[in-house]
């Protein structure tokens, strides 16, 4: 891993919040995630399942976590079970857990090999009625490829018919969605790289150049930085492609007088950055290009400052749509007038503003979490509005995440620039 070590204790707490709210005669099972095959006989490079990291700590795949809380004493049963290493293995894969590593990060005091799997589960739902499995839950994504968890359950009720089986999700939803200290101090982190990222861009942006150029001088400073790479694939949107709200092929050139829209971040330690700038490309703003900036600004401002705890998503959003329907009448792009008569279905402020004005961060860049759940601190979500005139082949989006606080929110990316001038100066210097 290329990120300092983290306290076990966070993993085993984690861990603990979970078995707080089982059923008694409970076990818990959760897998690691698959190996995801490229083409010919090669896997993607692997990233863990979200939850079981979370609960863990463990990178390494074939690995599953079982927890019981019948275990005739009062402390929970804890097991992992990972690979066992061998020569040859090593060899051609490299390093493997042992089981002293695996205790060390994940604080889970029983390591077992998969070979004991069977058995051990064999033993451990003999005495228990209930089976908590990890299936995603989220309502706007269905993939075709299912989890390793979701297999499992099929094997599992196959073999266990009469057993009762139950919901882990909805409790690591809500804890995932508050982020411990050292949960917060990993996103900073993946927030600073970010931040170094897009000011290396500032320095080194050109008329010609390729957006393919533009996105490799990102991943060059994140993992220069340490980072495993991105948390997302990465936009680099020059000119009209920026009115494409998930444009990533790339694949033009940033000519001059164009702006460029950078929607990216840097993971760290498996939790996400989320960040949005739009730049000149030649590196000064025209005047129209700088009314819309300065409006889009005006409006990222006010969403900030409505995010605190109390409030959800939705009622920001709400608020932040009235704010950006008066941005865009200043601007020319229609009359209060046609406002008021529009009677397309849509309001006219969605042409230019199309997408939400947030969403939860954390070990998924879109992270547990709807836009209903009230606002508490330790919360991270995004700010981003946006305002997209495709008959001018103008779009700008500005992003930083936003961390929930006692007194209101702090900004992760306050340090990153986000203003014209700073923009403007900051891209000469690089010249």
């Amino acid at each position: 891993m290329r990120y300092s070590k983290i306290p076990s204790k966070l993993f085993s707490e984690n861990r603990g919040k979970i078995t707080k709210q089982l059923m008694p005669d409970s076990v818990v099972i959760v897998l690691a995630a698959y190996q995801m095959p490229r083409n010919g006989d090669q896997f993607f490079p692997y990233r863990q399942n979200s939850d079981f990291f979370y609960l863990t700590g463990i990178e390494q795949e074939k690995s599953i976590l079982v927890l019981c809380n019948n275990t005739g004493k009062d402390e929970l049963e804890e097991i992992l079970f990972i690979i066992k290493p061998n020569d040859k293995m090593e060899t051609w894969e490299g390093f493997k857990l042992t089981q002293e590593r695996a205790r060390e990060i994940s604080a889970v005091k029983t390591i077992k090999y998969l070979e004991d799997f069977d058995m051990e589960l064999h033993a451990l739902l003999c005495r228990c009625n209930h089976v908590y499995m990890n299936i995603p839950e989220d309502s706007k994504f269905a993939p075709e490829v299912k989890s390793a968890d979701y297999n499992f359950l099929q094997l599992l009720k196959t073999k266990y018919p009469l057993h009762s089986y139950e919901r882990l999700s909805p409790f690591l939803k809500d804890l995932r969605m508050v982020k411990s200290e050292e949960e917060i101090n990993l996103v900073k982190n993946a927030c600073t790289i970010t931040g170094a990222a897009f000011k290396h861009v500032l320095k080194t942006l050109r008329p010609g150049m390729m957006e393919y150029e533009v996105e490799a001088e990102i991943l060059y400073e994140f993992l220069r930085q340490g980072s495993s790479g991105v948390a997302f694939q990465t936009i680099a949107a020059s000119g009209k492609n920026a009115c494409v709200l998930h444009y990533s092929e790339n694949a033009c050139k940033c000519s001059d007088g164009e702006l460029l829209l950078m929607d990216f971040g840097a993971e760290y330690a498996n939790y996400a950055g989320d960040m949005s700038r739009t730049i000149p490309v030649n590196g000064k703003f025209t005047k129209r290009q700088r009314e819309m900036y300065e409006a889009t600004l005006q409006i990222f401002k006010f969403a900030k400052s409505l995010m605190i705890p109390g409030t959800t998503i939705n009622k920001i959003h709400s608020e932040v749509c009235k704010v950006s329907e008066e941005e865009q009448i200043k601007l020319g792009l229609y009359s209060r007038e046609d406002s008021e008569n529009n009677k397309s279905g849509n309001p006219l402020w969605f042409t230019y503003f199309m997408h939400g004005t947030s969403h939860f961060m954390g070990l998924d860049v879109h992270d547990y979490g709807t836009r209903d759940v009230v606002l508490k601190p330790g919360m991270v979500i995004t700010c981003e509005p946006g305002l997209y005139v495709a008959d001018e082949g103008i779009g700008i989006r500005i992003e930083n995440d936003i961390l929930i606080t006692e007194n209101g929110n702090f900004d992760l990316m306050a340090e990153i620039p986000v203003e014209v001038d700073e923009i403007e100066e900051l891209m000469k210097k690089g010249k």
